[in-house]
């Protein structure tokens, strides 16, 4: 490949790259129902900039090679005249005989041109030359994007709605005990019911979550995509990866049990069941305030799944599920309830929750650099605060499937 052309690609996918990263961010804030932050804003507008400067250097590149493209046509249509010229010249030789090599070598010192010619292309010795006699000039291409699992979505949290958190710590105030009311004692001025309202409070504490890299200098300007977009792109998802875990751990931990669904292969109804009986729990708890879904871990697609499946007699209590569309986040629903997966929970979780019984804080810090020159490298780091607070166990009900 030439050297242009190498530059060209390198731009190319620089832009892919950047652009790329542009769409991450952008497809972040989406899912988590916001704008931009100005760390995001920044990282994009930084991007934005370097596939300007990439266009620009691209047009001299893109110039110079046209007309290097132009110039090896016009040789290549003399070369055809050319080869016209040398048509009856054989490209190669086999002699039937010594003795008609011989003949040819007296006629070849005799001044007879063909003879000459023949002998001429019979001795020639062609040099073969293959990639293994230039590796220096073979260069290792790098074929992008770069490939990494890791499922940045958090469906419970975003489902939740994540509330800003006012300060470091704070405190959350539950009624405990409620006024009464009741039918009046038999007979005119007899003392009604009293009961006095007790409302207790509970103490709510921010949690810091992050991570840092520290990055060469030279890593960040030889690096083909950017190592430092790839690195915060990174740290990003990993800090949306572990909050979700951290708050799926804390709702199975809390969780009230529901309905154990009995060792064996289960039914449709039964799973339904189920479902209906940890509602009437979340119902009774919350006596119907806020919202109520259906949480599941990856591995529990098969079990659900494949019982509410997309074909069903008109008896059905689902739409079904399809296998080929799976992913973090909503998967469909089952007696109307919402149905999503979450990545964030562990293996084995079903749980059907209220977002009147869990709140979630947090505020996002984002990326933060420091450049320590001693050492000629980028210290870049990215945090947030991350926290929740379970109003009460019975609005979240753990379903369990032994095995």
């Amino acid at each position: 490949m030439r050297a242009t052309d190498s530059m060209l690609t390198a731009y190319v996918a620089e832009i892919e790259e950047k652009q790329q990263l542009i769409d991450t961010l952008v497809e972040t804030a989406q899912k988590e129902g916001r704008d931009l932050d100005p760390k995001e804003l920044e990282l994009a507008e930084r991007a934005r900039d370097r596939i300007n400067v990439c266009n620009t250097n691209m047009i001299p590149l893109e110039e110079s090679r046209k007309i290097s493209i132009d110039s090896a046509e016009r040789i290549a249509e003399i070369a055809k005249h050319m080869a016209a010229v040398d048509k009856e010249k054989p490209a190669e030789i086999e002699y039937r005989s010594a003795g008609q090599y011989v003949l040819d070598y007296w006629k070849g010192s005799l001044g007879a041109s063909e003879a000459m010619q023949r002998l001429d292309t019979y001795n020639r010795a062609a040099a073969h030359q293959t990639t293994a006699d230039n590796p220096g000039l073979l260069p290792t291409p790098i074929v992008e994007p770069v490939i990494n699992f890791i499922d940045t979505a958090r469906p419970i949290t975003t489902w939740l709605g994540p509330r800003q958190i006012p300060s470091n710590s704070w405190t959350r105030p539950k009624v405990t005990q409620h006024t009464n009311v009741a039918v009046q004692p038999t007979g005119e001025k007899n003392e009604l019911v009293s009961q006095k309202m007790t409302i207790s409070k509970t103490a709510v504490t921010a949690q810091t979550y992050g991570g840092y890299v520290n990055v060469s200098r030279q890593d960040i300007d030889w690096s083909t995509p950017s190592i430092m977009d790839l690195v915060i792109t990174d740290l990003a998802a990993q800090y949306g990866s572990t909050t979700e875990a951290a708050l799926g751990t804390a709702l199975v931990a809390g969780a009230t049990a529901g309905t154990t669904i009995p060792t064996g292969a289960p039914t449709a109804a039964a799973l339904a069941g189920a479902l209906w009986a940890a509602t009437a729990t979340v119902y009774s708890t919350t006596k119907g305030q806020g919202r109520v879904a259906f949480f599941i871990s990856p591995d529990m697609l098969g079990l659900w799944g494949q019982l509410f499946a997309p074909v069903n007699p008109v008896t059905a209590q689902s739409a079904g599920f399809e296998a080929a569309n799976f992913g973090s986040g909503l998967m469909g629903a089952i007696s109307g309830i919402p149905t999503y997966m979450s990545a964030g929970l562990a293996a084995g979780t079903n749980l059907v929750i209220s977002s009147a019984a869990v709140e979630v804080y947090e505020d996002r810090i984002g990326s933060l650099q420091v450049v320590e020159p001693s050492v000629l490298g980028v210290q870049v780091a990215y945090a947030g605060y991350y926290t929740w607070w379970i109003a009460d166990a019975g609005g979240v009900v753990k379903i369990v499937k032994t095995p």
